[in-house]
């Protein structure tokens, strides 16, 4: 469990570098609104990860195994990503700045495979649950780096030395990389790249067939797409209602932080007892509920302690309850001897809507405004929910 909080927070924090420091730091360099949201696209290496996942089923780095040898990789390129944004002008060099950013998500995907399936390796499925939970906490405690230190420090600090501090935090999980054990695998692995590709698809098509596979698909897809979406810009909106990045640093991202922090391990041990497929039911109908809350702060205004609650009761629903179950459903679902291909083509699924649908959030904003838009994220989480009675029945445990 201490394996899986540390490897969470290097999972997380070039993800929320992406999505918070990168968004703050354009905006205050005077980048305009939709070409911010644009910036969504280049994480769609998120979305395609399943592509070059089998390469990591297969194939080891000589010396540290086929899970620690990708990670140490993985976790160097993201450090040297991150610290080389810092450098450029975003005003001059924006392209620039869309290649780096782009390179910083693919080395930051090639890392969420390799943990991902590294945690599937060590946990039993009895442990998914309160691994997950702690792998989804320590994955939002990176966000306070990015969020809130790399904020605050961006008030008194020029960004090119912002950033490169910002790299630094990776170095906990490289050390932990690097002593850590290979885990031992449970089966046979790919003993060809093409075995490594197709051997994870059959296994999952035999399950059910077809029609289940395309049900847990859409599943995938779907339940976290309100959530995604309405959180997407979550930067600029409170930017534009007012606050200062001081306030988004100590209040939002703070709350938010300790709030799904108490949700992640919430949801872990609940999920002991009530298990994965109720806590979907219940974790994703307070999702939505989360989501009105943000249209009320549209409201509201600039005030602080109305920015508290929504944001913390967004984080220890969705963030929190919501993350640790639907993760550890899909953890459930893979088989360990291809947890890498299996888990990145999950996870790449889910991760869909943050890349393109999130990339139209912008011009949403601009032609409904903030209240409107949150309403229509709420609408869009209740599919997902729909789908539940097919892919997670409340009476099956």
């Amino acid at each position: 469990m201490l394996i899986c909080g540390f490897l969470g927070f290097t999972s997380g924090l070039p993800l929320f570098v992406l999505l918070n420091l990168v968004q703050a730091w354009l905006r205050t360099e005077g980048v305009t609104l939709k070409t911010i949201s644009l910036f969504a696209l280049i994480q769609f290496p998120y979305t395609w990860k399943f592509l070059w996942a089998p390469v990591m089923d297969r194939f080891a780095i000589p010396g540290l195994g086929r899970r620690r040898g990708w990670m140490a990789l993985a976790a160097l390129a993201v450090m040297g990503a991150i610290a080389a944004l810092g450098q450029l002008d975003p005003r001059s060099q924006l392209a620039a700045v869309v290649v780096v950013a782009t390179l910083l998500a693919f080395f930051s995907a090639s890392l969420d495979i390799v943990i991902d399936a590294f945690r599937r390796d060590i946990l039993a499925d009895s442990e998914q649950g309160l691994g997950t939970a702690i792998h989804v906490n320590a994955y939002k405690l990176a966000g306070l780096i990015p969020g809130s230190l790399a904020l605050i420090l961006a008030d008194h600090l020029p960004w090119d030395v912002v950033f490169p501090i910002t790299a630094a935090f990776m170095l906990p999980g490289l050390a932990m990389t690097l002593v850590v054990a290979e885990p031992k695998l449970r089966g046979t692995a790919p003993v060809s790249l093409s075995d490594a590709v197709i051997l994870p698809l059959r296994e999952f098509l035999a399950r059910g067939g077809w029609s289940q596979a395309l049900w847990l698909l859409g599943f995938i897809f779907l339940y976290k797409l309100g959530d995604s979406l309405a959180t997407s810009l979550s930067t600029v909106f409170y930017l534009d209602l007012g606050f200062s990045k001081t306030q988004i640093g100590l209040i939002a991202k703070n709350v938010g932080l300790w709030a799904s922090v108490v949700g992640g391990l919430l949801g872990g041990a609940w999920l002991l007892t009530l298990g994965i497929n109720r806590g979907l039911w219940l974790f994703g109908a307070l999702q939505v509920l989360s989501i009105l809350g943000f249209a009320v702060l549209a409201k509201v205004g600039a005030e602080p302690v109305a920015l508290a609650v929504a944001i913390g009761f967004e984080a220890f629903a969705s963030v929190g309850l919501g993350t640790a179950a639907f993760t550890a459903f899909i953890a459930r679902s893979t088989d360990r001897r291809y947890s890498a291909t299996q888990f990145a083509l999950f996870t790449s699924l889910a991760s869909v809507p943050r890349t393109f649908a999130n990339a139209g959030a912008g011009l949403v904003v601009e032609q409904t405004g903030w209240f409107s838009f949150f309403l229509i994220c709420a609408l869009l989480a209740l599919p997902g929910l729909f789908l539940l009675p097919r892919v997670a029945p409340w009476q099956a445990r």
